[in-house]
């Protein structure tokens, strides 16, 4: 949204000079807000043109007057949009304080998320982040983006300017306007407070903003299928040779708690056979950076002799992208009689409680077949 600016000149009549003169005065005004200055001339009051912002007359001091003001404005004009241009956040003051010489360098929220993202990029790129969380951090920085447009008419924002309320209504723009629940939002408030402690750490911001500003996560049941549901999973019959892809990709996430993301990056090199003569998977989740060893179980085994050398490179399954496979299993789901909501981090859920501890695996191992943190 682009923003309001304007430059008026007026006197400063209360002020009177020995000769008669008063000073002439510049007022900037941006988006609402306005900021004066002394333009070092003066003026014989009787020759103002209060609306034109001009000395009246032909004489050789008022066109010099009137040329010295035309300049001022010209390079008024010229910070206003270099900084529009570099910041995409402009306040009277900054246009004031470049304009006498005075500019300080204002740090922005986006200009900060924007840096931190393609830093971000590379690091995923490398395989050392999670190619997810990236994908979180730009929702984030396009929601801020349309929140400060809407809430705050302007395209950035500067660091020092970022309050306690800017954080409540960020939160609410989140439940009102994109109808976030509150784990979502806490969520999508996490990437925010991320930026917060960057600019901290490198003195761009003094106060933290967060300091009275408090949301916790609601604790919800954590859903899974029972062994009934796993069966009728397993016996179901399906319609063709994409619905038994995506119940086996399923299954098995399954029956050896990958992710998603672990299972499609699987490969040759993660299965391995240990002394004790069982092949075991050995991966570090994207996601953690954590190891997980997983013995494979008969039904995994299956699955994987069933696809192993149909990708033509090393990984093991021909895996479609994310939301294909997810409406893909629902479907099945659906076809083979289960009423339950489908996700596919349930399978892990479903490993964990189904697979692992109901069959009197402890608590500790799961955690680390599972790679989380215990």
């Amino acid at each position: 949204m682009k923003s309001t600016f304007s430059v008026i000149y007026y006197l400063k009549r209360q002020v009177v000079k020995k000769d008669g003169t008063v000073p002439v005065m510049g007022r900037i005004t941006v988006d609402g807000s306005q900021t004066q200055f002394s333009c070092k001339l003066t003026v014989d009051p009787k020759l103002w043109d209060t609306k034109g912002g001009r000395v009246t007359g032909r004489s050789t001091a008022a066109l010099e007057t009137n040329r010295m003001l035309d300049k001022m404005r010209v390079r008024i004009n010229r910070h206003y949009q270099e900084i529009m241009e570099r910041d995409n956040f402009v306040t009277a003051e900054k246009v004031k304080n470049a304009f006498l010489g005075l500019e300080h360098r204002y740090h922005t929220l986006l200009q900060v998320f924007r840096q931190h993202n393609e830093d971000y990029a590379k690091q995923v790129e490398a395989g050392m982040k999670a190619k997810g969380t990236l994908l979180k951090y730009k929702t984030v920085y396009k929601h801020l983006q349309e929140f400060l447009a809407i809430r705050y008419h302007v395209k950035d924002i500067a660091l020092k300017e970022l309050t306690p309320a800017f954080i409540s209504d960020f939160e609410m723009f989140l439940r009102t306007d994109k109808h976030c629940c509150t784990n979502t939002v806490w969520l999508y408030v996490c990437p925010l407070r991320t930026m917060v402690f960057i600019a901290i750490n490198n003195e761009w911001l003094t106060r933290d903003p967060f300091r009275e500003y408090e949301i916790k996560k609601e604790e919800t049941t954590r859903s899974f299928l029972t062994k009934d549901e796993i069966r009728l999973l397993m016996e179901g019959k399906l319609k063709n040779a994409k619905q038994e892809l995506y119940r086996d990709l399923y299954l098995f996430c399954a029956f050896t708690g990958l992710s998603f993301a672990d299972m499609r990056n699987l490969t040759e090199e993660n299965i391995r056979t240990y002394f004790d003569e069982h092949e075991w998977i050995n991966i570090n989740r994207q996601k953690t950076g954590v190891v997980s060893n997983i013995r494979l179980l008969d039904i995994a085994k299956r699955i994987i002799d069933k696809y192993r050398g149909l990708c033509g490179d090393s990984r093991i399954f021909p895996v479609p992208h994310y939301n294909t496979c997810l409406a893909g299993i629902r479907a099945v789901a659906k076809r083979c009689g289960i009423t339950k909501h489908i996700t596919w981090h349930q399978s892990r859920h479903t490993a964990a409680t189904t697979v692992f501890l109901s069959n009197g695996v402890p608590i500790e191992t799961v955690s680390s077949m599972l790679g989380t943190r215990v």
